[in-house]
């Protein structure tokens, strides 16, 4: 990756919160028309990287640039776009007349026809703020975030509230952006959004980078199938079953993990023959995630 490619980096950066230690001696970087999922669990050190990338916190060691500039430059600032998981928006204007306001602050706003039809919102246009419901608020966080045709975008659980269809739409307005030369910082708990979005899935945990690679690269850390199977049989039977290396209990079904499916299932058909509900995959970002950072690891998605 060349400098000119590089939007926002971070060589080896430290930030600390009194005793404790957030980022240690990290690493990261994010490239034009590239989407970077950062995953990890509450605490891990995301919402602090998101704060240094976007100017809001500086480094206690090692450097942290956004467009080759300190992030809290104007004019490196004016060239990003930050939808958060918190903000509030004016109760007393309308739709149309808060993206209106939040376009006016940038030299190269778009117009506000354009952000209300990409995001999703020209029927909400002239709807007050304070009406709309949670879902149709993120529709307007997410206009906020473009309004100023942003070189670099910052999302932080975009879809939240949205139906599928919206979701979906989103997500195709994003790799749009992301193919026309944005780059896309996103922080989800929606694996199946990272996996559909991402170019790149960079994993943190206790201040460090511990995995970071295409989706299919962080797949491909664990080997074998993934079996979800609703069955009478303990935890610990399914443990001592042929090849099954994982056991995670998901509510009603089991999750198992095996390098060797047809060894599994003969196994369990053998111990449950009532066994009627059961599907095999290969192994999901779910699957490989549990695999780095343990199965039971809660926030794994959102900036925290």
């Amino acid at each position: 990756m060349t400098t000119q490619d590089t939007v926002a980096g971070l060589e080896g950066v430290g930030k600390a919160y009194g005793a404790r230690q957030i980022l240690d001696g990290l690493d990261f970087s994010i490239a034009a028309g590239s989407v970077v999922a950062l995953l990890g669990p509450n605490g891990a050190g995301k919402s602090t990287l998101a704060g240094l990338v976007t100017g809001r916190l500086t480094p206690d060691a090692g450097r942290v640039t956004l467009f080759g500039r300190d992030p809290a430059h104007p004019e490196a600032r004016a060239r990003m776009g930050v939808m958060l998981q918190a903000a509030g928006l004016p109760d007393g204007l309308s739709v149309a007349e808060t993206v209106a306001l939040q376009a006016s602050y940038y030299r190269r706003g778009l117009p506000v026809d354009e952000i209300l039809d990409q995001a999703g919102l020209t029927a909400l246009a002239p709807r007050r703020c304070d009406r709309l419901s949670g879902g149709e608020q993120r529709r307007v966080h997410f206009a906020l975030a473009i309004a100023g045709a942003p070189d670099f975008l910052v999302l932080d659980e975009p879809t939240t509230g949205y139906d599928p269809e919206a979701r979906r739409a989103l997500w195709q307005l994003v790799r749009r952006k992301a193919d026309a030369g944005t780059a896309v910082l996103l922080a989800t708990h929606h694996l199946d959004e990272a996996d559909a979005l991402a170019d790149r899935i960079a994993v943190i945990a206790d201040g460090r980078l511990i995995a970071d690679g295409p989706p299919s690269a962080i797949r491909a850390r664990v080997a074998g199938f993934s079996l979800r199977v609703r069955t009478a049989l303990s935890p610990d039977a399914l443990q001592g079953l042929p090849a099954v290396t994982r056991v995670t209990p998901r509510g009603a079904d089991t999750t198992l993990m095996s390098t060797d499916a047809r060894a599994t299932l003969q196994a369990l058909f053998a111990a449950d023959p009532d066994l009627r509900d059961f599907d095999v995959t290969g192994a999901t970002l779910e699957d490989a995630l549990a695999d780095l950072l343990g199965p039971s690891t809660p926030g794994t998605g959102a900036l925290s």
